[in-house]
């Protein structure tokens, strides 16, 4: 098995990539939607994140973009395993079935071609129109450290201009976006999927479907995708491809109503559809749950890696959200801790660990 660390945009720097090598890590899963960030310095200084200047928000997504990061991260000896979300402004129609759909395709398609020729293996997404949402923070890990957690707020309808909580038009009319079914999104996710997986498959990326969270049949008044488990055979039986796959959220699935956690790993896992793992873990189920640290919650996580390395999964695994530490780097001192909890249970196990080269 591979150890991986998730790094967003804004933290996509060389010091993060000597953290997550130092921490045990070898490969990293890049999260470059959405961050609408404006500082001027480079990456190879290692002092902001990566390509946030102004007039090149985009620059990330092309080839030489691209290029650019799986080199700084391959300089500290790195891989580069995933890029994770397509940014909003490049998909809100294809989400929307808006006029502008065919257009924001083609960028999805060049997008992935890209990724391909760089030597990206696996793209995720959530094809979802609400996000991740409704999440709020406090002190709810143990020993009061500051975590997430999903409490039942009240569910404000989405406003027009907005998807995945991030308005991509800011001069949208005013109004609401109105409600999108269950049978609405299918439909345009079959769509969806018809036109990239041909592309993906060409180019050698896989592209992995992300569940939804807060896992619920419908969230702002629009449907969600994957809030349990069994859905994922839905989605895979719609286009039956070796790119087909999931990326598989263990807080996520542990959150749903109707699902088994370990069934879940087992199934999927044997099949040989899950591209990477978010291994994280959980207290409680939808309509209230709370992200705890990686040894706490509901999740045996040791008994998920041992049906892992039962089933010879290979893929990455990375930490997700952790709480964070009371300390000048709290950030730093949570995801340490998660990664070392890993490092040590899949050793313990006699997972052998992927060091490289």
């Amino acid at each position: 098995m591979k150890l991986g660390l998730g790094l967003y945009r804004s933290i996509l720097t060389t010091e993060n990539f000597r953290f997550a090598r130092q921490a045990g890590a070898t490969h990293i899963v890049a999260h470059i939607a959405g961050n609408f960030s404006r500082d001027r310095r480079n990456i190879t200084t290692g002092s902001a994140g990566f390509g946030l200047a102004d007039g090149d928000r985009d620059y990330i997504w092309t080839l030489e973009g691209m290029q650019q990061l799986k080199a700084a991260i391959n300089a500290e000896g790195l891989e580069l395993e995933a890029i994770e979300n397509f940014d909003p402004t490049h998909w809100y129609d294809v989400l929307l079935d808006g006029p502008g759909k065919l257009s924001q395709m083609e960028h999805l398609k060049q997008i992935i071609r890209n990724a391909g020729k760089v030597g990206i293996p696996v793209f995720g997404y959530n094809f979802s129109i609400a996000g991740v949402w409704g999440r709020e923070e406090g002190a709810f890990a143990r020993g009061g450290a500051k975590t997430v957690a999903f409490l039942e707020p009240e569910q404000t309808p989405i406003p027009n201009g907005m998807v995945w909580n991030m308005v991509y038009d800011p001069s949208a009319p005013a109004g609401y976006l109105g409600r999108v079914s269950s049978e609405e999104l299918w439909q345009r996710f079959t769509w969806f999927l018809n036109e990239l997986m041909p592309v993906a498959e060409e180019a050698g990326v896989k592209l992995a479907a992300h569940p939804d969270d807060p896992p619920l049949p419908e969230v702002r008044g629009t449907a969600r995708l994957v809030y349990e488990a069994q859905l994922y055979d839905r989605l895979l039986a719609l286009r039956p491809s070796p790119n087909n796959m999931l990326e598989f959220c263990l807080g996520t699935l542990a959150e749903m109503k109707n699902t088994d956690i370990y069934q879940a790993v087992e199934k999927y896992s044997a099949l040989g559809k899950i591209a990477y793992i978010h291994f994280r873990n959980v207290r409680g189920k939808v309509p209230r749950y709370y992200e705890v640290f990686i040894d706490e919650g509901d999740v045996d996580m040791i008994r998920i890696l041992k049906i892992l390395r039962d089933n010879h999964y290979q893929g990455v695994l990375i930490p997700d959200h952790t709480p964070k530490l009371e300390c000048d780097a709290p950030w730093h001192a949570g995801m340490a801790y998660a990664l070392g909890y890993m490092r040590a249970a899949m050793q313990a196990l006699g997972i052998e660990i992927y060091s490289g080269g």
